[in-house]
């Protein structure tokens, strides 16, 4: 029996992989380069320094990563001031549908705290239960430790929690952890092997009321 639900964050409860994207890409104008949305693909579902760490080893250049993880803090927030992030479709309702219906939920993510406070508003963030990020862990996803401690904080069993996730790193992170989950891509679709690692692909997350009230 599902008892709880664990939320990815970015391009699953936000639509905030394209400014992530123009973050990435305003920071390599220095070095005249321009952050491919195949390689962008890569870094879905990882924490912003793995992504300097990507671009690092496929671009062949040094990045001071913690000079640039304050600038890319900086610019996020003159961007998300400017733009605002929209939720993803569905969200409110499901919330007030896992509320109404007492599970437990939590966001689970591989950004930092100052980060996911960049992005939710208050109204949003207060709707979870619990939340945890990428520096509560000491491995990021694909690791399977920021479901595992997910399900900890909510004192909940790996086969009771359902994990709600658009990349690959988000599945195998999922599988790993041995708990059921859904994909709702974003910017990818997932490959094969990940596809297989799942218990469905739905379309967006009004489609997870129904699934949830079949179980």
């Amino acid at each position: 029996m599902i008892k709880a639900v664990i939320f990815d964050m970015d391009g699953l409860i936000i639509d905030s992989e394209e400014i992530s994207y123009a973050c990435y890409n305003s920071l390599l104008e220095k070095e005249n380069l321009t952050l491919s949305k195949e390689l962008y693909t890569q870094f879905l579902g990882k924490s912003v320094e793995n992504g300097f760490h990507l671009i690092e080893d496929n671009y062949h250049i040094h990045i001071d990563v913690e000079k640039a993880l304050i600038e890319f803090k900086d610019i996020m927030q003159k961007m998300v001031e400017e733009r605002g992030v929209p939720l993803k479709d569905g969200l409110i309702e499901l919330l007030d549908y896992l509320q109404d219906n007492n599970y437990k939920t939590i966001i689970a993510t591989s950004s930092n705290l100052t980060r996911v406070h960049q992005l939710l508003d208050n109204e949003i963030f207060s709707r979870f239960d619990d939340i945890i990020c990428g520096d509560e862990v000491t491995n990021g996803k694909p690791n399977p430790e920021v479901f595992l401690r997910a399900c900890e904080k909510l004192g909940v069993q790996a086969n009771e929690a359902i994990v709600l996730e658009d990349s690959e790193a988000g599945i195998q992170a999922a599988y790993d952890a041995q708990i059921p989950v859904i994909c709702i891509p974003d910017l990818k679709y997932p490959q094969e092997e990940y596809i297989n690692k799942t218990e469905i692909i739905l379309q967006s997350l009004k489609e997870v009321i129904p699934y949830l009230e079949k179980e």
